[in-house]
């Protein structure tokens, strides 16, 4: 279904180059970058209360443009393989279909790659949670997470908002430590999350060739056009495309716990950075801006179809969530959330806050105040 080296090199040849930088400065910003992930884990694990094992430890892989791109095929392969498998058993059982999938693959793959292309040079660092070892990017220790930080891209944005790069790039490293601290810390969290997606996965019944359209129309929306005569639909994800009434379900209790990751994530780098980032102000303030102020319309075409609206919205959302937790019964009381699935907030306690509190602390702490009969 999709000839995954193809997409490797063709993201690769057609990714845009770094921000030109020395031979020694490149050094420097690797060099910077490893001590401030190493940094950043005494102050995540200060500030969230949460304790992971030495043994869990994961490695910090600082990787360039072409490095993102081969760790995340790596990535897809293993989490889309029961898919993609599935969808590969319906094509052959069609006539011609070895044949097709062999030349849809070859397309897929193109077209995949420069959907690549175009992200690897947005990311600024990323927890891979479920990354297989490969020769060139090792797994960790705790089945398979590593932490990868893009150095042409943190260098490229801080230039860009023209902020102190010490200061950004321990900033940076603070959000993404968070997600590795997450992970480390709640031992349970990857096997509940990858049974999720497999189950999301599993409940698909999407002919292929919908999929392989809708990877098209990202290609096309990234070279700039659309077949003449084609109407613009709004820009529907991929996601939206293969939800039965199970995988909305599913969908929905997803989207929580990312939204909770990732407002985690902000939440925390903001509360540490007054004490270990001295201009964290003017960095969030201008970082804000540049998400609110989007992109052009052709970024703004694939952040929808790649459902990359929904991520800016689950920042916003999920940091909303974790302030007003914390606020109201503090960080300890917050850390309940990581007790176990039955404690993560759902879709609609994420916007209410209130009514996770009321669900999981004032339902517990009202059955341990009755006595003993």
């Amino acid at each position: 279904m999709v000839d995954w080296n193809l997409a490797v090199a063709t993201a690769t040849r057609l990714v845009r180059p770094g921000p030109e930088v020395s031979r020694d400065e490149a050094r420097a910003v690797v060099a910077e970058l490893r001590r401030h992930a190493k940094t950043s884990e005494g102050h995540v694990r200060a500030f969230t209360q949460l304790a992971t094992e030495e043994s869990h430890d994961t490695p910090v892989l600082v990787v360039d443009r072409p490095g993102w791109v081969r760790a995340n095929v790596a990535g897809f392969r293993e989490i889309l393989k029961p898919l993609l498998d599935k969808m590969q058993e319906r094509r052959g059982n069609t006539p011609g279909g070895a044949v097709l999938g062999a030349v849809g693959g070859k397309v897929t793959g193109v077209e995949l790659g420069m959907l690549l292309s175009f992200l690897a040079s947005r990311v600024l660092g990323q927890y891979e949670t479920f990354a297989p070892a490969t020769r060139e990017l090792p797994a960790g220790e705790n089945g398979g997470g590593r932490l990868l930080l893009v150095a042409p891209n943190i260098v490229q944005v801080e230039r860009e908002l023209d902020v102190q790069p010490h200061d950004f790039r321990l900033w940076v490293c603070l959000h993404e430590e968070t997600h590795r601290t997450q992970f480390t810390a709640v031992p349970w969290l990857r096997d509940h999350l990858e049974g999720e997606i497999q189950s999301f996965l599993g409940e698909t019944e999407v002919d292929p060739m919908t999929v392989l359209e809708r990877i098209r129309e990202a290609a096309q929306s990234l070279a700039g056009g659309r077949p003449e005569g084609e109407e613009d639909d709004g820009g529907r994800s991929l996601v939206e495309i293969v939800q039965t009434p199970a995988q909305r379900e599913i969908l929905g209790r997803l989207t929580a716990v990312m939204s909770l990751l990732e407002g985690h994530a902000d939440f925390v780098m903001d509360g540490v950075g007054p004490d270990v980032v001295p201009s964290v102000q003017e960095i969030r303030e201008k970082f804000q801006q540049r998400r609110a102020k989007g992109a052009s319309r052709l970024d703004m075409t694939l952040r929808k179809l790649l459902g990359l609206d929904a991520k800016l919205r689950q920042y916003r959302d999920g940091e909303r969530f974790v302030r007003a937790v914390v606020n109201e019964v503090g960080m300890d009381g917050f850390n309940r959330v990581w007790t176990s699935p039955n404690t993560l907030p759902t879709k609609t306690e994420i916007a209410k806050p209130a009514d996770w509190i009321a669900r999981v602390h004032r339902k517990a702490d009202s059955g341990n105040s009755g006595t003993e009969s």
